[in-house]
């Protein structure tokens, strides 16, 4: 008995140990580097903007891997997902800006993800094995609808381009959760991200990739601690309004980014 069960260990081990060595081999030489979950919950509204935290974060992961430019998804809400320029310390001392593209979905036959009650699981099932069926997905980035993948992509790269991204773009999902447990929910972009692995890869690095994904924060999130030890109250404080940017200090970047463009128009970043 022992001796089967080890023989089945070894066999997984080593279809494991094939399936990451095959899909490092696609990933690696592709136009995306897939990081994972970027964050757990929101901490500000709105929450993705120059000098925002987490905008700070995306950014010091795009410098590290030498990148000019970096992906941020999300799920559809009220923002119009303006991309914007972030700056960056570099551990040399310098500054670099870093481009931070926002992309988010709407899922026209589901209500998306506002709760873990909400989710179809055997829609979700589909998906995770059949991948994202055509024109299901809509897509908005800076203040536009795309109906396509294609057409969002071509934005994507074009924004990549404009910007002087060399190399593969890294990827995340934003994986805030305004009302579940963020150790359950994989948060907002999620089902983006690994649509975008698979049209990009195929489906086996979109799962290995993904799986990685879902633990990359907790080994490189310097704020993971606190945002899930305080999540619960992070999402009241959240919820009621309490983290809008009226009601807390500005920053010096947060002062900039409101001569840049209108209040108006800033407070409909999600």
């Amino acid at each position: 008995m022992i001796k089967k069960i080890l023989i089945v260990l070894i066999i997984l081990i080593s279809f494991s140990a094939v399936m990451i060595g095959y899909s490092y081999s696609v990933v690696s030489n592709g136009p995306i580097n897939p990081l994972g979950r970027l964050s757990f919950v929101k901490i500000e509204n709105p929450d993705m903007y120059p000098g925002h935290t987490h905008a700070n974060l995306l950014a010091q992961y795009a410098a590290e891997r030498g990148s000019q430019c970096a992906i941020v998804l999300h799920f559809a809400g009220s923002s119009n997902y303006r991309s914007f320029p972030t700056e960056v310390n570099n551990s040399n001392g310098t500054n670099q800006s870093v481009y931070i593209i926002e992309v988010a979905f709407l899922d026209t036959q589901g209500s998306g993800s506002a709760s873990m009650s909400q989710i179809n699981y055997l829609d979700s099932l589909k998906v995770a094995l059949f991948g994202v069926p055509d024109k299901r997905y809509k897509y908005m980035s800076d203040g536009k609808v795309y109906n396509t993948y294609s057409e969002m992509m071509a934005h994507v790269y074009a924004l990549a381009k404009e910007h002087g991204q060399k190399g593969p773009i890294p990827m995340v999902w934003h994986g805030t959760v305004r009302t579940d447990s963020p150790f359950m929910d994989p948060g907002c972009g999620f089902p983006l991200f690994f649509q975008i692995l698979t049209n990009t890869y195929g489906i086996i690095p979109a799962y290995t990739y993904t799986l990685y994904g879902l633990i990359f924060p907790y080994l490189n999130d310097p704020y993971a601690h606190y945002e899930l030890t305080n999540y619960v109250e992070l999402q009241k404080l959240y919820n009621a309004g309490d983290l809008d940017l009226n009601k807390v200090n500005s920053t010096s970047a947060v002062d900039k980014y409101y001569k840049q463009l209108s209040k108006k128009n800033l407070t409909n970043y999600d």
